[in-house]
């Protein structure tokens, strides 16, 4: 059985990738695939994936990302947003898709519709956008797991101008939002930092057990 926990150890946020390295399109499919099948809440999927492969556009986005060169070396670039409006049409396309997937009945689907519909039109623009945000992150904690499983190095990073890199990228034609960047690749053999130890604390301060 693959051993995970080495594989999470081998893992960390690369501060120099190989420029000459790049990710096969078998491996970027599958990722799309994993960030798909990412856990979020209702199952709504208030998310998108931007992937970026072209170093004239990459070097381009480092001015907007605090020039942390890693999002230039990188074989890809992925970014995560999340939808700008969650909105009563939104819900009920959910739910359509719901019906059609599944073939469950207007019957029992329609109280939890109403109440989704109910629920998010008394939230805030504000409070969506968190909730949104929320689920990103929950999809690029999956994407980095899988990505430790196949010894596929990234930088997860909250350090960009997410309104520079929707204008950028034409982001706000799509209705769609930046809120996480993480570039993909291999790490550089003079990356220093693959050799650190991780820093963490003892389990006994992590975790609190109670029986």
């Amino acid at each position: 059985m693959k051993d995970i926990l080495s594989d999470l150890n081998w893992r960390y946020a690369v501060k120099k990738f190989d420029s000459e390295r790049m990710l096969s399109d078998a491996q970027i499919e599958r990722l799309k695939s994993v960030f798909n099948l990412t856990a979020t809440s209702y199952g709504l999927q208030p998310i998108r994936l931007v992937t970026v492969q072209n170093k004239e556009l990459q070097q381009q986005l480092v001015k907007h990302s605090f020039e942390q060169l890693q999002v230039a070396q990188a074989s890809h670039v992925l970014i995560l947003c999340i939808e700008n409006t969650i909105d009563s049409e939104y819900i009920s396309d959910y739910f359509d898709l719901v019906k059609k997937t599944r073939g469950t009945s207007e019957e029992i689907l329609n109280p939890f519709k109403k109440m989704m519909i109910e629920s998010f039109s008394n939230k805030s623009t504000d409070e969506i956008k968190e909730w949104s945000k929320n689920q990103a992150y929950l999809a690029m904690g999956t994407l980095l797991t899988v990505c430790a499983l196949e010894k596929i190095d990234a930088c997860p990073m909250e350090g960009f101008d997410p309104a520079a890199y929707d204008e950028q990228l034409g982001l706000k034609g799509k209705g769609i939002s930046s809120v996480l960047v993480m570039p993909l690749g291999y790490r550089a053999e003079d990356d220093v930092f693959a050799d650190f130890k991780k820093v963490r604390k003892e389990l006994d301060n992590s975790v609190i057990e109670i029986t």
